[in-house]
């Protein structure tokens, strides 16, 4: 009865490092990435930049645009989440910290987790937060911007768990742009089709509900596994 109870006590010990651990990587992560605006600045302005190119480049009348609105606002998201992937552990790789992360106690999964978390939080949220303003320039029917929302709120986290798996296999190159497109293109296709076809579908006879569904299946997969292969990719590259 006494080993049974040290045993409890020595787990729950670890769990609660474990979670101030966690609190305090997503701490740490959001600090330096809010000490260094340009990595906020630079996938948000290369989002708005490429939508409103959209309108100049094909034709500035309301009914055409509307029909490629949902297809536009998610392949700029999608440039624009690639974008800032390569600064999700750089710094950390460049200091030395990435390796200190590696030997630490506890759960590297959890370690992965808090740093995409912070990542999406820095460049995934202010583009969703952004996303209906551009939409309106493109005239998006009304009744899509909930799916709209709702979709990018579900599909930008995938993009980043996705991406992490590719800068953590390329962390240990010099180049990786070209390298981090041909891997994360791929896998991030499906949530462009799903994104898209929820958004379409909001506007017409049918539903968007099985579209945002298939899409919450593929976070919850992500969110399972994604950190999963990320660790074993990074210790992969830092080996």
């Amino acid at each position: 009865m006494f080993w049974t109870l040290v045993k409890l006590m020595s787990t729950d010990m670890s769990r609660s490092s474990t979670s101030v651990a966690f609190r305090s990587t997503l701490k740490r992560d959001l600090l330096i990435a809010f000490k260094k605006k340009n990595d906020i600045a630079n996938p948000f302005m290369f989002f708005i930049i490429v939508v409103s190119l959209f309108p100049i480049a094909i034709t500035p009348d309301g009914d055409r645009l509307a029909e490629i609105a949902a297809g536009v606002v998610w392949i700029s998201v999608l440039l624009a989440s690639m974008l800032s992937m390569d600064n999700l552990y750089r710094s950390d790789y460049e200091d030395g910290s990435l390796e200190q992360l590696l030997l630490s106690p506890h759960p590297l999964f959890f370690m992965v987790l808090s740093k995409n978390i912070s990542h999406w939080l820095v460049s995934g949220l202010p583009v969703v937060v952004a996303a209906p303003l551009l939409a309106y320039m493109l005239s998006l029917p009304q009744e899509a911007y909930l799916t709209l929302i709702a979709s990018l709120l579900i599909g930008t986290p995938i993009l980043s768990l996705i991406g992490s798996i590719a800068v953590a296999l390329t962390v240990g190159l010099g180049s990786r742009g070209l390298i981090l497109a041909v891997i994360t293109l791929p896998m991030s296709v499906p949530v462009l089709i799903f994104g898209t076809l929820a958004v379409e579908a909001s506007v017409g006879v049918g539903s968007p509900a099985g579209y945002l569904a298939l899409m919450l299946a593929m976070l919850a997969a992500s969110l399972s596994l994604a950190p999963l292969a990320s660790a074993a990719a990074l210790r992969i590259s830092i080996s």
